[in-house]
């Protein structure tokens, strides 16, 4: 997959005409995915290449900065939920003061001029052009004259539950991990850079990987995690706390996560880290020793869920 983070790179590449999804794409839940899925269907059909167009900065950092929600994917990982859906060319660019201010013709004039959409999909409550004036509906009836054919997937629900990103979001926000991962449709991921910590963890005898989270990402409540760790592209076992590590008081919230079977160097490398399963709220300790047997059984429970998932899997 070709990743592009300006129009103007885009133009210096001939792809032929695009089958393009549009969409902010932030969390690319279920929802998204149909949209993307029903360009990339559209994409072999009529042998075009199958393409989307989003941004790297929510609309709203410009339209509105005090109302912009909480990032829900970073960059990595909306990347690789598109190259596995089959999209060859991911447009993946910042939303700007100008983009903001083009009119909807001006916007189905760059997917025809710039782009050479043949094809263009997008959810039910897309709107482009100044002021949110183009709507789906419009790029349906207009669209044929920008050499273009526009199709409208849906809204989509799942156990009663009209998916969205906001609905996603509340979900993590509320630690509601299972219905986050039921609406995206895969585990809530993070890819952050390795830092260095306090080393308690490797004193303690369980070294951790420390994550820096901020707050402009969405997080789910401090607790203990069942996790996948990937380093390097390998997938390990792994626990991950969320927080300030109470029974210490001495640092910011962060991820600690201990990988299991893992003994090695990764300091200022970036690791991806899936979230299956909560097993607890985060507890202030009042010794070393009572954490560290809790850190045990918080072990003994992940090695139960693994196992129970390989016997399920063979």
């Amino acid at each position: 997959m070709k990743v592009f983070t300006s129009l103007s790179s885009v133009k210096q590449h001939k792809f032929g005409k695009l089958a393009i999804a549009l969409g902010t794409f932030d969390g690319v839940h279920i929802g998204h995915k149909k949209v993307i899925a029903k360009a990339v269907k559209l994409a072999k059909e009529h042998n075009v290449t199958a393409a989307v167009l989003t941004f790297s900065t929510h609309p709203l950092s410009v339209i509105n900065p005090k109302k912009t929600p909480v990032v829900i994917n970073d960059t990595a990982t909306k990347i690789r939920a598109m190259e596995q859906l089959g999209i060859e060319v991911l447009i993946n660019i910042p939303f700007t003061p100008e983009l903001a201010h083009l009119t909807p013709e001006e916007f189905m004039e760059m997917l025809r001029d710039d782009l050479h959409a043949e094809y263009v999909v997008t959810g039910p409550n897309f709107t482009f052009g100044y002021k949110g004036a183009g709507t789906p509906e419009l790029l349906k009836t207009e669209g044929p004259k920008y050499g273009f054919q526009a199709f409208i997937q849906h809204f989509i629900y799942s156990h009663n539950d009209m998916v969205s990103s906001t609905e996603v979001r509340k979900a993590i926000h509320d630690g509601d991990l299972a219905k986050a991962n039921r609406l995206l449709g895969a585990p809530f991921s993070i890819n952050e850079e390795v830092i260095h910590g306090k080393k308690r963890g490797r004193l303690l005898g369980f070294p951790t990987a420390n994550l820096r989270l901020t707050e402009d990402r969405a997080m789910l409540p401090n607790g203990v995690y069942i996790v996948y760790a990937y380093v390097d592209g390998v997938c390990y076992e792994g626990v991950a706390s969320i927080g300030t590590n109470p029974t210490f008081e001495d640092i910011s919230r962060r991820v600690e996560v201990f990988i299991l079977d893992f003994n090695e160097f990764i300091y200022g490398k970036i690791i991806r880290v899936d979230f299956l399963e909560k097993i607890r709220n985060e507890v202030r300790f009042s010794s070393k020793e009572a954490l560290i047997n809790q850190m045990n059984k918080d072990i003994r429970k992940a090695k139960a869920y693994f196992a129970q998932q390989k016997a399920q899997q063979n």
